[in-house]
């Protein structure tokens, strides 16, 4: 078994109120490395398919619970694949917004060193559960779904070239060398194509 995640995400300490929480994009994509803070997904396969969620979600309809966090409070926001963010929804078990989770069910903040405790990952990188909540979440934000393996092997897959890569510029030029130089190149391009598409 190998570690869910390599890095937890930690959110700046920002207070500047915006107009609407979709202005803080660009700084949770940065705190959180690009990853959807629930599945570790990377964004560079589907970066339109990207959203921001909130952790703890407006419940206005529900009594009592009570919302003190605003719609664009930062401290509350995620981002997450969309995948996730659907499986989420307004789930939140205890109906307190003080207490993420009670009797194994409910979420950990994805920005707890705790989260990490509760998954990790086959050799093939299949997310798999440690604990009661775990697998609670795992059912529940739908972890089990093939995509997550799949982004987890492509990624792999994106570092083994690179490293291949640097060997190629580390020898003479042949003909051989030559074809893979062209050959990473297209695959590059290929990469930034899909992430342009948001495939």
């Amino acid at each position: 078994m190998s570690p869910f995640r390599n890095h937890t995400p930690k959110r700046l300490d920002i207070t500047t109120v915006v107009s609407r929480y979709g202005e803080h994009r660009t700084q949770l994509r940065i705190d959180f490395q690009r990853r959807c803070g629930y599945c570790n997904d990377i964004d560079t396969y589907r970066f339109a398919y990207f959203e921001i969620d909130h952790f703890i979600p407006q419940l206005k309809d529900k009594k009592p619970f009570l919302t003190i966090k605003t719609n664009t409070d930062y401290s509350n926001l995620v981002y997450s694949c969309k995948s996730c963010n659907n499986a989420k929804r307004n789930k939140w078990p205890t109906n307190d917004q003080n207490i993420p989770n009670r009797n194994d069910e409910g979420f950990v903040d994805p920005c707890d060193d705790d989260y990490n405790n509760h998954f990790e990952r086959t050799a093939t990188g299949k997310i798999v559960y440690k604990t009661k909540l775990g697998e609670w979440k795992y059912n529940n934000l739908k972890l089990y779904k093939p995509q997550h393996e799949i982004i987890w092997n492509l990624e792999l897959l994106d570092n083994l070239i690179d490293e291949i890569n640097k060997i190629i510029e580390d020898s003479p030029s042949t003909s051989l060398t030559d074809q893979l130089r062209s050959c990473y190149e297209e695959y590059r391009r290929y990469v930034k194509k899909l992430g342009e598409l948001g495939l």
